[in-house]
């Protein structure tokens, strides 16, 4: 069985790509539907790109 800290550090990661996946969602979402540079939609997606990257990152490191 995995040590506890495993577990955390596995979904952590996990969790980091489904936030980047999100954000590529909304990206994607946003500019189909005709939003702009400046929409809620663009804005919500990089912070979740930038969130679930810098999220997966920093759990790489702590290995």
């Amino acid at each position: 069985m995995p040590a506890p800290r495993d577990i955390h550090n596995s979904t952590t990661q996990l969790l980091s790509v489904v936030m980047f996946v999100i954000g590529i969602a909304l990206l994607v979402r946003t500019f189909t539907a005709g939003g702009g540079v400046l929409s809620l939609g663009v804005l919500l997606g990089v912070l979740f790109l930038a969130a679930g990257a810098g999220r997966f990152m920093i759990a790489r490191r702590r290995r």
